[in-house]
């Protein structure tokens, strides 16, 4: 990759730049050639005419001026009547970016040199036409930086070293001087601060934070990801000491104050690598013959005090993060796998929704609050599912019938519209080390769902007790809320469909859900079924949490929120809190403050999912690269104009047949019908064809796999 070397004449381009530009600015309606402009600048000299003449290209090229024809210019539409607006920027490898801003239809497009001192991911200032048809702008200012530090590889010369960054979103080298490389040494992965940049056309200056290492092993490349994504890995030292500091006994005065469940048959279900329980069920059977359930979930909020330091760093975490060899979480230990910890024979306080359910498993009566139970056993999800599936056990009637409750439960759900997204989860075993031994895909068993299905009961009835209050006033809460598919999305998903010879019945707006569910009922069991799901997934909108309730349009239901993991996720121990304040009968809360926290808690759960993806995306990379020449059978997942995307069945490993590669005929892409044809053969590949593979190699810094394909 080359670098951006500084021009000697930057500066006096730049200040030339600028004057044109200013000519232009006090004639915005009148077009100019570069004599008229030299003359407005009272330049004579031929060389600068020249040059002068080589800005007004460039300057047209970033959309500043526009090119009128006949050597002649006028100042773009886009920078008059402009406004502006802020937003957050999304720049490809090429230096083009787009902001999307509240309010504004399309995005707005910012061409290449008219990025400014922007970074994908930076919050910007924007000025554009509002009237434009297809809105262009350019970024006057940086509001916020979406990272504080950069990774990539040190490469160095004989005079200067630069940071190519490995993600190629970020469309700059760092110049890093020689006194702030930090003993990094060419070649090596590191983590560079932004410290400065003078120009736009000039790399930025950088200086070496941490040296990570040799690029593709496996402890650079996750520490790669974490600095990556800014997650925080330990805890300061403070945080700790404050934590161990709580104490770890529960006095009777506590107890008093809850609902006791310690004589209920009460247990936890977690896969088998678990060590914080967050959440327990509980069963009795009533005299009236009805079924107790108590879903019972740790009271976090007792520990974490407002305002207080573990407070602060909760809520700046907000959520836990699972990369593939560890757990960033969101609270110490002390607190995630002990105090709150609902581990089995332990005395625990938690929050809980217990209802009454009869043999329908409809609802007769329901209760929230404060209580204390004692978990009688933990089971894994594999030996909850051998007592479903055999009868015997400890506690078997008691997990049966709780089946049997979840069953009714979910198929329910459906009926009303629940739609089921559950894809497969990749699960890697790996050595001493952290290389991948194996791949496995995480079935959801009736054992999975039977925890799901009363997590779900218990979120979308705590949401509706508060969202949909007997008293009439409505209060500040915290809701988990899924909008509705874009209706243009929705047609170019029927489009897709069609094409691969599914029909859907038309419709658009609170059809959307029926249209979606007769689409997953008619590629159910089909080759292509999760190529389809995954395509339907990408029409919808993304799950986020807000005050202002729309409802679940995934579940289906009118009120929903997350009350169930509040060891993991910040948002859960806010539910607690409101829902507290609530039963106390305290008035509602601030909601600019629960709004702002909201919004951040949505955020910081999209990083921790881009980061669980990318440490799952290195680790397949990583295996294949250990089977590279051999076969497999793959499903096509996706088409584009530079090649054909495979999913390995077996592990849902994903690589790139470049189309280049393809050498028995010449292949095209067509968008319309969705296929990639060969223009003699008529070879024709779509999605979800089978096909066989070979590994060919791949990029572990880049997280990227080759495939060819085998005839």
């Amino acid at each position: 990759m080359s670098k951006r070397k500084k021009n000697n004449n930057a500066d006096f381009r730049h200040d030339l730049k600028k004057e044109i530009l200013e000519v232009f600015q006090k004639a915005p309606k009148k077009p100019l050639n570069h004599k008229q402009v030299a003359a407005a600048l009272r330049i004579e000299d031929n060389g600068l005419k020249k040059l002068i003449v080589e800005l007004l290209t460039v300057e047209a090229l970033k959309g500043s001026l526009k090119d009128m024809g006949r050597g002649k210019f006028m100042l773009a539409a886009s920078a008059v009547n402009t406004e502006t607006a802020q937003g957050i920027i999304d720049i490809n490898r090429y230096g083009k970016g787009y902001v999307a801003v509240e309010g504004v239809e399309k995005d707005i497009e910012i061409p290449k040199g008219a990025t400014g001192f922007a970074l994908f991911g930076d919050t910007v200032e924007v000025q554009y036409n509002p009237k434009a048809r297809r809105p262009q702008g350019k970024v006057i200012r940086v509001v916020e930086r979406g990272r504080r530090q950069y990774v990539g590889i040190i490469e160095q010369n004989k005079s200067n070293s630069f940071m190519l960054p490995s993600d190629r979103k970020i469309h700059v080298d760092f110049f890093i001087p020689q006194n702030e490389l930090n003993g990094a040494k060419h070649g090596e992965k590191v983590v560079v601060m932004l410290t400065g940049w003078d120009r736009p056309e000039s790399s930025p200056f950088g200086k070496v934070v941490q040296v990570l290492g040799k690029p593709g092993e496996h402890q650079t490349e996750i520490h790669a990801i974490i600095a990556e994504y800014g997650l925080p890995y330990e805890f300061p030292e403070t945080v700790e000491a404050f934590a161990d500091r709580i104490e770890s006994g529960i006095t009777a005065e506590e107890i008093a104050k809850r609902r006791d469940f310690r004589a209920s048959t009460t247990f936890t279900i977690d896969p088998f690598d678990a060590k914080d329980f967050d959440d327990a069920l509980s069963y009795q059977r009533l005299p009236n013959g009805n079924t107790e359930v108590g879903i019972h979930i740790a009271d976090v909020s007792f520990y974490l005090l407002p305002d207080s330091l573990l407070e602060t760093e909760a809520f700046n975490r907000a959520t836990s993060v699972y990369l593939v060899d560890r757990t960033i979480p969101m609270l110490p230990e002390r607190l995630s796998n002990f105090l709150c910890s609902l581990r089995p024979n332990e005395e625990k306080l938690c929050f809980s929704a217990v209802f009454e359910l009869d043999h329908n498993a409809e609802i007769k009566s329901e209760w929230f609050g404060r209580t204390v139970i004692c978990s009688d056993r933990r089971y894994t999800y594999e030996e909850a599912q051998t007592i479903i599936e055999t009868g015997k056990g400890e506690f078997s009637e008691e997990m049966l019938e709780l089946d049997k409750l979840a069953k009714m439960l979910r198929e329910k759900r459906y009926k009303d519209g629940s739609i089921d997204f559950n894809t497969d989860e990749v699960k890697f075993r790996l050595d001493e080390k952290g290389h991948p031994l194996g791949v496995y895909i995480k079935q959801m068993k009736d054992s999975n769902k039977l925890i799901e299905d009363f997590m779900l009961l218990a979120n979308r009835r705590v949401a509706q007790f508060i969202g949909k209050p007997r008293d009439g006033q409505p209060k500040t809460f915290v809701y988990r809320i899924h909008d509705s598919p874009n209706e243009d999305k929705l047609i170019q998903l029927r489009t897709f469909l069609k094409h691969l010879g599914y029909k859907l019945p038309k419709g658009k707006g609170d059809d959307s859900t029926d249209i979606i569910k007769e689409m997953m009922h008619q590629v159910e069991g089909q080759p292509e079924e999760d190529i389809i799901r995954q395509m339907a997934i990408r029409t919808m909108a993304k799950a986020e949490y807000s005050t202002q309730n729309i409802g679940h349009y995934g579940l289906a239901f009118e009120y929903y929120t997350h009350f169930t993991s509040p060891i993991r996720r910040y948002p859960d121990v806010m539910v607690h809190r409101l829902l507290q304040r609530y039963l106390d009968h305290g008035k509602s809360a601030e909601e600019n403050e629960y709004a702002f926290k909201c919004r951040h808690s949505s955020l910081m759960e999209k990083r921790a999912a881009d980061a669980e993806r990318a440490s799952i995306k290195f680790k397949q990379v990583e295996y294949m690269l250990m089977h590279k020449g051999q076969v497999f059978e793959a499903v096509i997942s996706g088409l584009a104009g530079w090649g054909i995307y495979a999913e390995v069945i077996e592990n849902k490993c994903e690589g790139l047949i470049a189309l280049n590669t393809l050498k028995d005929d010449i292949y095209e892409f067509d968008s319309v019908k969705y296929i990639i044809h060969g223009l003699r053969k008529r070879t024709e590949f779509r999605m979800g064809d089978k096909i066989m593979i070979k590994v060919a190699g791949g990029d572990l810094e880049q997280r990227n796999l080759d495939f060819q394909l085998v005839r």
